[in-house]
């Protein structure tokens, strides 16, 4: 059990008692992998505080246990693609064909390859929620329940759908949605410098000249019809069947009542934002625990070197052999002990790019050595490279060598610590805590049933009218018949003026 509450009894007493205290019943609709990793820990702390938690969850669930002290659960008889199996599989699919790249047509196969999966994904998705909505049974007993919030994570349809159909408030913990990064669904998004996150290695930052601007455009265009292809024709005819034809499944996404964003701006480039965006990075670091002793003796027999972590991620459990191979002699010709969490082959002679391992790293000011395999991985990454306090790889063309090299420059050119140092500084740096702040808008919305007052009227309205084109059409029709008639006026009078002087003459 976390048992973070406690330590910020005093500091936060003032905090408590202007925010009296409300023991709600939470609905859960997680993500798994990563993201349920980053849900657990909201959800240990918010037992702590005395909330009644009942996750649901799919039966192919990975990470998303059917046992826990902290919550109830609901399994739902559906598949979602999320099960160990078929993570596996696609991860290795597409780690492959990312060794394999050197070719245009590679590439376009393998974002094929992705818009199908993607595409099937959503289609497990919305086949789980109408099975829910249809069983009448589990539609009463959520509704007889008596929630006071949904949590839920908006890559995953069914919790928005789900809280509107139950007409409760609705929490999301936001980094991508179906329809991409959580910012361009809420907020202005110019992509004039705002660089669209994808997995596409785009290398673009805030400062973008004419022809990096041209290369966003096209980027989100592409995305535009990733939406178009894996997400319009699953969830827009699922959407029209429960909640109208006048309905787009977008707009529920949009009116719920607090968006908490697990990254904030030492990770964002500066960018437009709304009033019910919460930042909440980091919320899942912790200070340093004492280590078990044999962890420890193996930390101090590495003497003033320090120690090297690795961590291929949630999702990635290993690396082909020969890689693994070269990072492992990389690793034997420096002085620091590693410690690599790997379940494949043991390398003979014996970092992935997640925003939980990020944000982990700014967290504790520790410099990156990066090796993007897939998902948002690079994008994340190179936003570290540009800030001075990483090095990437690219997995393709690694070896020994590159990696050794890589990892001397890290350990031995003090500006990457420094850079990192500073930018940890930025990030703790805050008026409340990260997971305070977390805590404190989801009771909010528990105390209020909602936080509508937080909540843009933009989502309503069309692109024509977000865009004003509409009043753009308008006020130069009028510019126009203003235009004619004053061109009409003068030809009428011109008309009339040389008539008169002819008759004058004759």
């Amino acid at each position: 059990m976390n048992t973070h509450g406690s330590h910020d009894a005093s500091a936060a007493g003032g905090f408590a008692l202007l925010c009296p205290c409300v023991r709600g019943k939470v609905l859960v609709v997680p993500l798994d992998g990563s993201s349920w990793v980053n849900m657990q820990v909201l959800l240990e702390e918010l037992h702590s505080r005395g909330h009644e938690l009942t996750v649901l969850r799919p039966s192919d669930a990975w990470y998303i246990k059917a046992q826990s002290p902290f919550y109830k659960f609901i399994t739902i008889n559906s598949s979602t693609g999320f099960s160990e199996e078929d993570i596996s599989s696609f991860t290795a699919h597409m780690l492959q064909q990312r060794l394999q790249e050197t070719s245009v047509w590679t590439r376009i196969a393998l974002e094929y390859g992705n818009l199908v999966a993607y595409y099937e994904m959503n289609t497990l998705m919305a086949e789980m929620v109408e099975q829910m909505f249809e069983n009448e049974t589990l539609m009463q007993d959520l509704k007889d329940s008596n929630y006071d919030l949904v949590l839920a994570d908006p890559f995953v349809v069914a919790g928005v759908l789900l809280a509107h159909r139950l007409k409760l408030p609705l929490v999301l913990t936001v980094r991508w949605t179906i329809q991409g990064e959580g910012h361009f669904v809420i907020a202005p998004s110019p992509l004039s410098y705002i660089p669209v996150p994808t997995d596409i290695q785009s290398e673009l930052t805030d400062k973008m000249s004419f022809m990096q601007r041209v290369k966003n455009m096209l980027i989100y265009s592409y995305t535009q019809f990733q939406i178009w292809y894996t997400a319009d024709p699953v969830f827009k005819p699922l959407v029209h069947k429960y909640f109208g034809p006048d309905v787009h499944y977008m707009e529920l996404f949009q009116a719920a009542d607090i968006w908490l964003m697990r990254n904030d701006f030492t990770f964002e480039f500066p960018r437009p934002t709304m009033p019910n965006v919460v930042y909440m990075s980091g919320f899942q670091c912790k200070p340093s625990r004492p280590l078990s002793k044999e962890l420890e003796q193996f930390v101090q027999s590495s003497g003033e070197h320090g120690v090297i972590v690795m961590t291929l991620g949630t999702l990635v459990a290993q690396l082909p052999e020969d890689i693994t191979e070269e990072i492992a002699a990389a690793f034997a010709q420096v002085p620091q002990k590693v410690i690599w969490r790997y379940k494949g082959k043991q390398p003979s002679t014996l970092a992935h790019g997640g925003t939980n391992g990020l944000q982990e790293a700014i967290y504790h000011g520790v410099p990156l050595l990066g090796l993007p395999l897939m998902f948002d991985q690079q994008d994340n990454f190179f936003r570290m490279e540009v800030r001075g306090v990483a090095k990437v790889l690219d997995i393709s063309t690694v070896n020994r060598q590159v990696f050794l090299q890589a990892l001397q420059e890290l350990l031995y050119q003090p500006k990457y610590r420094e850079n990192m140092k500073r930018l940890s500084e930025l990030h703790r740096d805050q008026p409340m805590k990260p997971m305070d702040k977390a805590m404190f808008w989801i009771e909010f919305v528990m105390r209020h049933r909602g936080a509508k007052h937080l909540i843009t009227e933009s989502y309503k309205l069309s692109k024509i009218q977000y865009y004003c084109i509409d009043v753009a059409v308008f006020l130069l029709t009028l510019a126009a018949l203003s235009l004619f008639m004053f061109m009409k006026t003068l030809t009428v009078l011109w008309t009339a003026l040389s008539s008169r002087l002819k008759t004058k003459q004759e």
